[in-house]
């Protein structure tokens, strides 16, 4: 894997976490894929819809979440693991998120996150 690939999901990782981006459905349905599924920080599964619908609720000032610590490795040519700690408010939280390079582009796959303290 090119070191630019690992690049552009570090980054397309950093966009989906801004405010802007979690308001626009249509940026959003290009960034998660169709099979999506996330664990969250409070033990609930979320598929696509559920997860747009979630993210689309969210009121115009709630604040960017913060990234600390992202590193990334290569899982093959097409996948990539992220890690990550969100901070948002006083709430922290350790993240994991699963991208694969599909036709269309990049997508995210698979996103869990676990309460950290």
């Amino acid at each position: 894997m090119r070191d630019e690939d690992l690049a552009e999901v570090m980054a397309l990782e950093r966009e989906l976490q801004t405010a802007a981006v979690r308001a626009d459905q249509e940026r959003l349905v290009g960034l998660l894929a169709p099979d999506f599924e996330e664990i969250g920080a409070s033990g609930r599964v979320w598929d696509l819809q559920s997860i747009l619908g979630m993210l689309l609720a969210e009121d115009d000032e709630t604040p960017d979440i913060e990234v600390h610590g992202l590193i990334g490795r290569a899982i093959t040519e097409d996948v990539v693991i992220l890690r990550w700690q969100s901070v948002r408010g006083d709430r922290r939280v350790q993240r994991t998120s699963l991208w694969q390079r599909r036709p269309e582009g990049w997508r995210l796959v698979h996103h869990q996150g676990t309460p950290a303290f």
